[in-house]
């Protein structure tokens, strides 16, 4: 039985935005739609697609918009005849009062099977893996949705997700792909996939967005930016719509700004700053909170030994004073490497304490005194 979408928690939506599946319009990825485009209008369509790139710059929302193409656009080889050839179709779009477009909204589309983690109500998270069960569902979901002879469309959302018997069993379906059915494989990272499985699949890749093209997405979905710097937004986001979001819904701006006048003070720390935004955490909820902060930590860590070391103009757009800050701690490539070996240590002690539970506190400004005596060998 289908279930409507909204009812259910869904590990391929980034809180605060639309599903991937209710997003109509698509930015900055032109290039690989065409790519799709152009295979359609040459009926030479694989069975197989991977969406690759990194997390957040628009792969499913493509995926889902290719889906809805597929389902309500007919093959161009059966439009020949008494009128000529058809002229090849140039969007992927489809109306959204397309019946194709509000049963998929609805959750109700029996052409369309979206395979991703699924949801434990019991404890109340997502399940680490895509199982093999779920993979051999896809073969009743070919069997009993064959009868109309219509397009089939799997959409697996993320393909590294899966366990080993599930990409066994996903091998084997590519092997020998049912009729008329298109699987397409979503992937931040899709070097960790079999190569099997790669060497059997056409690539789709996506690149990052420009601030420009990030700023659309935000508006399409309707995501309130009112208040917020797009361009700092942009930039910290990475080109990626699903980083921006989530640094939105966390204060990942104020949150950054605040670890930069820590940085600022360098290389004599601030104790007073450094407090207040360990203590700022201690009291947060939750570890989604935490590893938040670390990631932030983290991004600002590995800006220091890039933008420290590079002209500037060089090292890529910057915001609010780190070049300034960033080129007094890293003037050169021999402190890029003490700062980039920091960080890997770092990084493994925050989620190592955080995971026994140490307080999250005492992790941070310790974290801090660790960053204050590299500063004193690098600073100018």
């Amino acid at each position: 039985m289908n279930v409507p979408l909204e009812e259910l928690p869904r590990s391929d939506k980034v809180e605060g935005a639309p599903h991937p599946s209710e997003t109509s319009t698509i930015f900055g990825q032109q290039e690989a739609s065409n790519q799709f485009l152009t295979a359609f209008n040459a009926g030479r369509l694989h069975h197989a697609w991977m969406v690759t790139g990194e997390r957040g710059i628009g792969k499913a929302t493509l995926t889902w918009q290719i889906a809805k193409f597929l389902l309500a656009t007919p093959d161009p080889i059966d439009g020949e005849g008494l009128f000529g050839t058809p002229e090849p179709v140039s969007t992927l779009s489809i109306d959204a009062q397309h019946p194709i477009t509000r049963r998929i909204r609805a959750g109700s589309e029996p052409g369309v099977m979206s395979v991703r983690r699924a949801y434990d109500e019991k404890r109340k998270k997502f399940k680490q893996m895509i199982t093999v069960d779920e993979i051999r569902n896809l073969k009743s979901f070919f069997t009993l949705s064959a009868t109309d002879g219509g397009r089939r469309i799997v959409i697996v959302d993320c393909a590294e997700a899966m366990s080993q018997s599930a990409a066994n069993a996903l091998l084997k379906i590519l092997e020998e792909p049912p009729q008329n059915a298109y699987l397409f494989l979503i992937s931040h990272q899709h070097a960790r996939l079999l190569p099997t499985i790669r060497s059997r699949c056409r690539e789709l890749r996506l690149k990052k967005l420009s601030p420009f093209n990030i700023a659309k997405s935000l508006e399409a979905a309707e995501v309130d930016v009112s208040g917020i710097d797009p361009n700092a937004l942009a930039v910290l986001a990475g080109g990626s719509v699903g980083a921006a979001v989530k640094l939105m819904n966390l204060n990942g701006l104020e949150v950054f700004k605040k670890i930069l006048d820590v940085f600022e003070t360098l290389p004599r720390l601030d104790n007073e700053k450094a407090l207040a935004l360990s203590e700022t955490f201690s009291r947060s909820n939750g570890p989604n909170t935490f590893d938040f902060f670390v990631s932030l930590l983290e991004l600002t860590l590995n800006r220091l030994a890039i933008i420290g070391t590079k002209a500037d103009g060089q090292a890529g757009p910057t915001i609010f004073n780190e070049a300034t800050v960033f080129q007094r701690l890293c003037p050169n490539r021999h402190a890029a490497i003490q700062w980039a070996e920091l960080t890997q240590e770092l990084s493994a002690r925050l989620r190592q304490g955080h995971a026994v539970n140490l307080d999250p506190g005492a992790l941070i400004l310790d974290t801090f005194f660790q960053i204050e005596a590299c500063a004193a060998t690098t600073a100018q």
